[in-house]
């Protein structure tokens, strides 16, 4: 191995203090009070390295992609490709025909329910999707059931937030045709035991897409292994800018589903007698693209990739068993999503106090967490809740800002109890 390709391989060492140098927005004041982001499940904070990449574009590259004949437009092409192949090998996809451009995950989910659903899913056919599952992998399957006429069946969720996979193997039959199913919930931070679900659904014939939005940020994802057909993710979750996303599938099924919009770049050649479309991964990707958030996304992932995943993993869990611990010595607070395997998510209740009436003295001493049903409504009626007060922390939090979290809940309790 030559010296180059050891420093290569050789990772960022994790330091707190030096990681959150890197985001800018840290050094924010709210309300007089320095920021406290607790927030992350929302949108993630961006790396300088990741604004830079933004600012470059626009200041030295701004062309569109595979059309130009100059050489500006040749750079933007190759930054805008480099990313999908970067992206490629974040999730271990087969191909970089495998790994389509899109919004974010929303538009990823949309996409697969308009076409290979339109294509395979019929009257009388079922999908089965989980209660934990966000808005955005519920509503487009009930907008397809409601076009062709196919039933959806939930997933019930335990009393601690968990899945119920036993539930779920009573629901699998050789009429379900998909199981659309997120890889952590948003308002819980309970990480779905996708590896039991996969084989299984296959086992039917069924087909799966994995909703992996909050993931992206905070798990390593290999779609091979897992063996997924479908994976979405949105590119704010991890770093990158917002509007930007990706839609994993495996390559023969993308090439049997139709084009989903019709315009420039999708097709090969159109006449009024009759148009052929382009191949894999453009035939879904009409239109002028989102270029500077494409390349930001691939400065997203080599921020990411710096680093020895598994230590920011480690770092995470050592955050949220930190604020954990802290819950337990308020007796007024319940802990929602308890006793099970999840990321970084402390999803809780105070009792007698509503969670905006929470959230706002928070924000008022800096604070920035999320209150709500967490575009998880139906999971919020299956445990009995309006909402909670959801703090999801990151690799760049600090144990110092959950103790904040903690004397702002104490504040709290005092005007509110």
């Amino acid at each position: 191995m030559s010296t180059n390709a050891k420093l290569d391989n050789t990772k960022r060492q994790f330091d707190i203090k030096l990681v959150r140098q890197d985001f800018p927005i840290l050094n924010e004041k709210v309300n007089g009070q320095p920021l406290v982001y607790l927030d992350n499940g929302a949108t993630s904070q961006k790396p300088q390295q990741v604004i830079d990449a933004i600012e470059n574009y626009y200041h030295h590259i701004n062309s569109n992609v595979h059309r130009g004949a100059h050489a500006l437009s040749d750079k933007a092409t190759e930054l805008f490709e480099n990313a999908r192949e970067k992206v490629q090998a974040f999730i271990n996809a087969k191909s970089r025909q495998e790994v389509i451009w899109t919004r974010g995950t929303t538009e990823s989910i949309n996409l697969v329910a308009q076409t290979w659903g339109k294509q395979n899913i019929q009257a009388g056919d079922e999908i089965i999707v989980s209660t934990l599952e966000h808005h955005s992998n519920i509503v487009p399957w009930q907008m397809l059931s409601e076009q062709v006429g196919a039933l959806i069946k939930p997933i019930n969720v335990k009393p601690n937030g968990e899945l119920d996979f036993e539930h779920f193997k009573s629901l699998i039959s050789h009429k379900t045709k998909l199981v659309a199913v997120g890889h952590i919930s948003n308002a819980l931070g309970v990480i779905n035991p996708i590896e039991k679900i996969i084989p299984l659904a296959h086992q039917y014939g069924a087909k799966v897409l994995i909703d992996g939005a909050q993931a992206a940020p905070h798990l390593v994802i290999d779609v091979q292994q897992l063996d997924c057909d479908f994976y979405a993710l949105s590119g704010h979750k991890m770093f990158a800018p917002t509007g930007i996303g990706i839609l994993y599938g495996k390559q023969n099924l993308l090439e049997s589903m139709p084009p989903w919009h019709g315009g420039g770049e999708m097709i090969e050649k159109v006449s009024f007698n009759k148009t052929t479309f382009n191949q894999l991964p453009y035939k879904f990707e009409a239109g002028t693209p989102n270029i500077e958030a494409s390349i930001a996304m691939g400065a997203a992932v080599d921020y990411l990739q710096q680093f020895d995943r598994d230590e920011l993993i480690n770092y995470e869990i050592e955050l949220i068993e930190y604020a954990t611990e802290k819950a337990k010595t308020i007796p007024e607070l319940k802990i929602i999503g308890s006793d099970c395997n999840k990321t970084s998510v402390l999803s809780f209740i105070l009792e007698g106090c509503h969670s905006q009436d929470v959230g706002m003295i928070l924000d008022q001493q800096g604070i920035a967490v999320r209150t709500g049903h967490h575009c998880a409504m139906p999971l919020m009626d299956a445990l009995g809740l309006s909402g909670t007060i959801r703090a999801s922390l990151c690799f760049y939090n600090t144990k110092q800002e959950i103790d904040e979290l903690f004397a702002g809940l104490e504040k709290a309790k005092m005007f509110l109890m």
